[in-house]
């Protein structure tokens, strides 16, 4: 469903989902972008002069980083693990963030494929801080697809 005319989505509505499983309680997803390459092709038109030519080649692979509070969930720390122990046939999921409107209506999702946790990391302790912990997982996909 898209958004009425001249209205516009906001950054704080979204989800992510990751092998039709809901993921809560994510505060930032950062990295999601959609690229590829650029060919050049050099060649002479028919008046011999030199041209370049730029036309799109395949798709580029990329990253998504997921941030969530530290909570019980250890579904970012299994994942992780068994990516680590070479379990690959387990390890890549296929999944999606979807965007809301301001009614809780989808309007947009991009689905990635193949992803697989690169890294885990987990936010600073320091002490005194009042901070929420947080852990952040950078995942990397094979390709990522607007819907």
């Amino acid at each position: 469903m898209p958004l009425p005319e001249n209205d516009a989505g906001v950054g704080y509505s979204f989800g992510l989902e990751v092998d039709g499983i809901q993921i809560k309680h994510i505060t930032e997803i950062s990295g999601l972008k959609m690229e590829q390459d650029v060919v050049e092709l050099k060649q002479n038109d028919t008046k011999g002069n030199y041209v370049i030519k730029k036309i799109p080649g395949r798709w580029k692979a990329g990253e998504l980083t997921v941030t969530r509070p530290l909570n019980a969930d250890n579904s970012f720390k299994d994942w992780i693990k068994n990516s680590q122990l070479g379990k690959m046939a387990d390890v890549r999921k296929g999944g999606a963030v979807i965007l809301y409107d301001y009614e809780n209506q989808p309007v947009a999702r991009y689905n990635f494929t193949n992803a697989w946790p690169k890294s885990l990391e987990m936010s600073t302790l320091k002490a005194g801080d009042t901070s929420v912990l947080t852990e952040k997982l950078v995942m990397t996909y094979e390709k990522l697809e607007a819907e």
